[in-house]
């Protein structure tokens, strides 16, 4: 069974900074792709960024050139440093991962969430 964890919520002023780290644990497993996506109260969750196994990376228009998403393969590990927060970040931030089985069968998994907080 996979468990993806996240970490490095909090709150923070506008402009200021924040690392948040998701960790994959089990086995039995290959990871692919791992990302972080975001959802605001009353709002659908979206896309913030992901990185594929061999490093490359996808952002939101909303995040270019604030946000730096990065992974640890060894650690089964994905990071996301955001600088220059703005109120409007302010969301629960889910880890997700794209997994392949021992048999080679995709699937899916989301961590619990953290809060991310930027107050004005």
């Amino acid at each position: 069974q996979v468990q993806l964890v996240e970490s490095g919520g909090g709150l923070v002023q506008a402009g200021g900074s924040l690392r948040l780290s998701c960790v994959a644990s089990g086995s039995g497993f290959r990871i692919n792709v791992m990302g972080w996506y975001r959802q605001a109260p009353g709002k659908q969750r979206e896309l913030v960024a992901t990185i594929t196994s061999g490093g490359s990376t996808n952002y939101a228009d909303s995040v270019k050139g604030r946000f730096t998403i990065s992974r640890d393969n060894a650690k089964s590990t994905v990071y996301l440093q955001m600088n220059s927060l703005k109120p409007e970040d302010t969301a629960v931030y889910y880890c997700n991962a794209h997994f392949l089985s021992l048999l080679g069968n995709p699937f899916r998994s989301w961590g619990q969430g953290t809060q991310v907080t930027v107050s004005s």
